[in-house]
């Protein structure tokens, strides 16, 4: 008994790694590496309470992103320093 289940436990990993597999295969057909450089303008992903903090409006109205702001340097290999305000800054 502890062999078939122990064959069964297998048998569902091997399924587990091909359905792994085959997603990453789909999900790579459509994803795109983007690369900025010192000069680009991106926009800056903020979280629902640093909206409410600085924009004054809450819940599902607050934004998601905020103005486009200028990348000053390349930071790390998906990181950038931007230009940011006094009052966004740490």
């Amino acid at each position: 008994m502890i062999e078939v289940t122990n064959a069964q436990v297998a048998v569902a990993k091997e399924k587990l790694k091909e359905a792994r597999t085959r997603q990453k295969s789909y999900a790579d057909k459509h994803r795109r590496s983007l690369e900025f450089q010192p000069g680009d303008h991106v926009f800056l992903k903020v979280s629902p309470a640093r909206g409410v903090r600085c924009f004054g409006i809450k819940g599902k109205l607050s934004p998601r992103f905020i103005r486009p702001f200028e990348i000053l340097d390349r930071v790390g290999e998906v990181s950038y320093r931007l230009a940011l305000p006094p009052q966004l800054s740490h």
